[in-house]
This record gives structure tokens, sequence and C-alpha cells, in this order.
């Protein structure tokens, strides 16, 4: 990438907000598909606010539409940046760079097999966006939605619609399967079979159904977070260790195979001091 990249903002407006929780809202942009870089299920967006709190964050891409221009992100109120978009109105103006990072890969002889798509918490944000894209493409898929209750729990109309099997599982066993992830992940297997499978949440979850995936030889795509700066490679900040790969390039979706490389996956992540964190 050269540097006009990442000073190449697009300042665009809210067009429409929707409420999916009580603290997940998506944000709707329209999208240029013509003229600019056309978004890929698992990429993420830099989304710049400069309003109340002018500060710059990484978003999945939780919604693409190509037919009418469109993309959204989906925004989990956890921090000061998070509630100021929450905050904004439609009409609003932020600031998006973007797209970046490797996707979620569907070949086009994916698109007879059966495919298992685990999502937890607002992880369901790229997984959604990964299910239309594969059913576009004709294939069968399995659809595990994870939440700590029922109200928390995303997207099930709109993937249901689209004719995915929808597996919900809640902690508290408000909705579906009593229980998490890796609990239905388990209960699915056992009565399944699947060709490959998609996954993104907390990455102790992931860790979990990464194991459960390899006793079944089921291979896998995982979306990783770390903390992000520049999203271009270029500051380091969110470098793996060992394997030194940088998750806003290389990443954020990794296979199986890669996450058998990377020693610090479901042990510790780095915050914005470089300081390691367990998880």
């Amino acid at each position: 990438m050269n540097k006009i990249d990442i000073n190449n903002y697009k300042i665009l407006e809210i067009k429409e907000i929707i409420s999916e929780t009580d603290s997940i809202k998506t944000f709707i942009f329209d999208w240029n598909m013509k003229e600019l870089k056309i978004p890929k299920p698992g990429q993420f967006v830099m989304i710049w606010s400069f309003s109340k709190v002018v500060d710059e964050k990484p978003m999945s891409i939780s919604f693409i539409d190509k037919v009418n221009n469109q993309i959204g992100v989906t925004v989990k109120n956890v921090g000061e940046f998070t509630n100021n978009l929450h905050n904004l109105n439609i009409g609003d103006r932020l600031g998006i760079r973007g797209p970046y990072g490797n996707g979620f890969k569907l070949k086009e002889s994916d698109k007879d097999k059966t495919i298992l798509a685990i999502g937890g918490g607002v992880g369901m944000a790229p997984i959604a966006c990964f299910v239309e894209y594969a059913r576009e493409k004709a294939a069968k898929v399995h659809v595990i939605s994870a939440s700590v209750t029922k109200s928390e729990l995303l997207f099930e109309e709109r993937l249901s619609k689209l004719g995915a099997n929808i597996f919900t599982c809640t902690d508290d066993g408000t909705c579906g399967y009593e229980g998490f992830a890796t609990h239905r992940t388990i209960d699915l297997l056992e009565s399944n079979h699947y060709d490959m499978a998609v996954v993104c949440g907390p990455e102790l979850m992931m860790e979990g159904t990464f194991n459960l995936l390899e006793d079944h030889e089921i291979s896998a795509q995982f979306s990783m977070e770390r903390y992000m700066k520049c999203a271009m490679g270029l500051c380091g900040q969110c470098c793996l260790d060992d394997a030194g790969w940088r998750v806003c390039v290389e990443g954020p979706v990794f296979s199986s195979e890669d996450l058998k490389k990377i020693k610090e996956f479901g042990k510790y992540h780095r915050d914005s001091s470089g300081s390691k964190k367990n998880f």
C-alpha cells in the first residue's frame, strides 16, 4: 500500500441505525462498489470519530449489499469510543478507511459443501456477513449463535431468511441450548458432518472450538482480534509472537494450520502499551 491509503478517508453519513440489542447497534453507510474497494466477509474497516471522542478503531464488516451499494458495521457499547458511536444519529458522519485484511475464503468447489459457522456475542458480525456470501454460493450452512442471554443473540431472523439452519445457545439457557458455543459444537458434531467451519468470538471460545474441530479433522478459519493502530502493517502493534504475522494484514482471518503456528493463541494478547495480558 502507498501513503495515500492511510489518508484516504471516506467521510460518510450514517444512513440507517439498527438497534440489534440493548448494547449492540448496526450502522449502515452508502458504499459505491464501482468506485471503492468491494469488501469481503471477514475484512474490517477503520472507523474515525471526530465528535466528542476523537479516535479511530477497527470494526468488522457485518453487512455487504452490492445491489444497493451499502455496507454496515455492528458495534457493541463497551467503552468511551463505542458509547460515542451509540449516541450518534442518522445523518451524522464518520470517517471510514479500508477495507483491510484477509477475509474468509470460500472456493467455488465449496458451494456444495456443508459449513459450520460459529459466532460468539458480537463475533456474529463477520459470521453473518460470511453466511450471506456462502448462501449466495448455495452452500448449506449451520450457524451456532451464542450469547450470554436471549436478548443478546444476533441476526437470527436475518440468517433464517437466507435458509441457514440456526442453532442458538445461551449461558443462562433463556434461548436454545443452555451452555457455551463449545458445548453446542460438541452436540452438532455428534450428529452432523461438516466439510469446513468458520469461527469468530472470544478467543478462549475459539481455542476450545479449534480443538474440537481438529479432533474431527475439519478445516476451519478463525477471525482473530488484536489491538490495532494503523491497520496497514506499518506500526507492528498487532504482530503475533513467534509467527510474526500482523493481524491487520495476514489476518484477521487465519486457517487452522496457521493457528498451530501461533503460540499465543488462547493464552495472551497485548494491550496498547505492548504489555502481555492473559486471557
